[in-house]
């Protein structure tokens, strides 16, 4: 396994993170142990969560899958080795209605951690993140920003700061990250926080992989130039990348047959480049999900890769990516598809 530190901390975490949000839905608690003890046995020791997981989002499976890790914590005594990171849900919408409407005032961002806390049986969480905006921007299958001059949003950056600022001088919580964020919405935290001395944006987590590579656009440059480690999610395109939709053999309990509406992954444009991406993998002697995971593991501005499995084979073929670096050749037939289907996914 490849390490690599949380920008500007001293947290050292694995180049793959263990991505949870299939645990008490498509995964039993059993099986989200077993992942775990096999993770951090191949070294892994970085855990993505949020507080409305498993997805899809309801109310009465909502927050199972933080208890999931709790429980295992708890049987194991394993939170010192391992690095906790999880997330608030944004924007009140239909989707979250059943955690809470009322957005990221003080008393909500208090309840949620110490709610989080609970699930998850620890005193802190080591990276509590935004999971997406309050505001309303091009997120989740929206190509491009329109903007809305009637959003009843209002900045609120610097008493989102302060709030966290307090969480992380009471302990909870150790550093803090966004998610679904755009670049006007990142340095608007880091001119607050540079501002007035508050806590400073560490990671972003975004969806990023061979099929949607959107970030490189501009989030690349504040990733790079302001030290924002990208955690990248979605890496496999639910699934997509493994190009077992292709050849017809998912599972019945895969992502996009249980769930057909997460079918941003799967246009005319997306399935044509996964075919061609699935050639470049086979001619050199790979499989689609090792050559699209170890894509992303090689970014300069990655700090981290994602990665969610439903099962243990697919769980060993992820973590295993680390240990593959791709040559320039590859990256050369890779970026060569990128130039003719740039981004068919969003």
């Amino acid at each position: 396994m490849k390490y690599t530190n949380i920008p500007k901390t001293d947290i050292k975490v694995s180049k793959i993170c263990l991505g949870t949000m299939t645990w008490g839905n498509q995964n039993t608690e059993a099986e989200g142990h077993a992942q775990l003890d096999y993770a951090l046995e191949h070294g892994v020791n970085f855990i993505d969560t949020a507080e409305m997981y498993p997805v899809p989002a309801s109310p009465e499976t909502q927050g199972i899958t933080s208890k999931v890790i709790g429980t295992w914590l708890q049987k194991t005594g394993n939170r010192d080795k391992v690095v906790l990171a999880s997330k608030i849900v944004g924007r009140p919408s239909d989707y979250t209605a059943h955690i809470r409407t009322t957005g990221w005032n003080a008393d909500s961002i208090k309840e949620a951690i110490n709610n989080e806390l609970k699930r998850l049986q620890t005193d802190y969480i080591d990276l509590y993140q935004l999971h997406w905006p309050e505001r309303e921007t091009n997120t989740f299958g929206t190509r491009d920003y329109k903007h809305n001059p009637n959003d009843s949003w209002t900045d609120n950056f610097n008493e989102v700061l302060q709030v966290l600022e307090g969480q992380i001088k009471e302990g909870k919580i150790r550093q803090v990250g966004m998610s679904n964020e755009k670049a006007w919405g990142a340095m608007r935290f880091l001119e607050e926080s540079k501002k007035h001395s508050l806590p400073r944006m560490k990671t972003i987590q975004n969806a990023y992989s061979l099929i949607n590579r959107g970030f490189e656009g501009d989030l690349a440059e504040v990733s790079m130039r302001e030290h924002v480690g990208l955690l990248a999610y979605s890496p496999m395109a639910f699934g997509v990348l493994s190009g077992k939709y292709i050849k017809g053999t998912a599972a019945e309990n895969a992502r996009l047959k249980l769930f057909p509406r997460f079918g941003r992954y799967s246009s005319e444009q997306s399935t044509e480049a996964t075919k061609r991406y699935l050639k470049i993998a086979e001619d050199n002697k790979m499989t689609l999900a090792q050559m699209s995971l170890a894509f992303v593991n090689q970014q300069p501005f990655v700090t981290s890769n994602i990665i969610g499995a439903t099962n243990l084979e697919q769980l060993k073929e992820n973590i295993g990516s680390a240990a593959i670096t791709l040559s320039d050749e590859v990256l050369k037939q890779i970026n060569d598809v990128h130039e003719l289907i740039p981004n068919p996914a969003t």
